[in-house]
């Protein structure tokens, strides 16, 4: 498998969930209280790729790389964001054709991913930043609702990176 799926299930239900799913935009709000842009590195291109703020969000599918592997998972397992740790569109592009130019690989995901409606989201170094980062409990904090007090907790001590050990 190419990402992790997180889907509404894993988050404590509630019956306002139910009838009215989160949307794309306070997904966003969540994801800069967790992982502000301003702790990005200037050359870095986080943030929202593709999607409408609109959107309900009920699945998530969570990825290190912005690949087609992945925008199709995301596509079988019917999620809503495509969560990546490195961005898409890193360098400057003219182009999102899906064919006919050196980055057409990178137009063929994002057209995959817009004619399904699953929206594009990239956390990298910003996520890196923050005490704990991407390695310690970034799903976890996304999944219990980590509140606003907290994210500005983890802002105020951010540094540079973490080293992690995995196991």
């Amino acid at each position: 498998m190419a990402g992790m799926t997180v889907s509404r299930s894993a988050v404590p239900a509630s019956p306002e969930h139910a009838l009215h799913p989160p949307t794309l935009g306070h997904v966003l709000e969540v994801v800069q209280g967790l992982w502000p842009r301003e702790l990005a590195e200037p050359w870095d291109a986080v943030g929202p790729v593709a999607g409408r703020p609109e959107a309900p969000v009920r699945t998530v599918l969570w990825a290190l790389d912005p690949v087609q592997a992945v925008a199709d998972e995301a596509v079988a397992r019917g999620a809503d964001l495509v969560v990546t740790h490195h961005p898409l569109l890193l360098r400057g592009t003219s182009s999102v054709a899906a064919v006919g130019h050196a980055a057409a690989a990178k137009g063929r995901l994002l057209h995959t991913l817009i004619e399904h409606r699953i929206a594009l989201l990239a956390a990298h170094t910003n996520a890196d930043a923050v005490v704990g980062g991407v390695g310690v409990g970034a799903v976890d904090g996304v999944l219990t609702g980590t509140g606003e007090e907290e994210a500005a907790e983890c802002a105020l001590d951010a540094g540079a990176g973490e080293v992690v050990a995995l196991g």
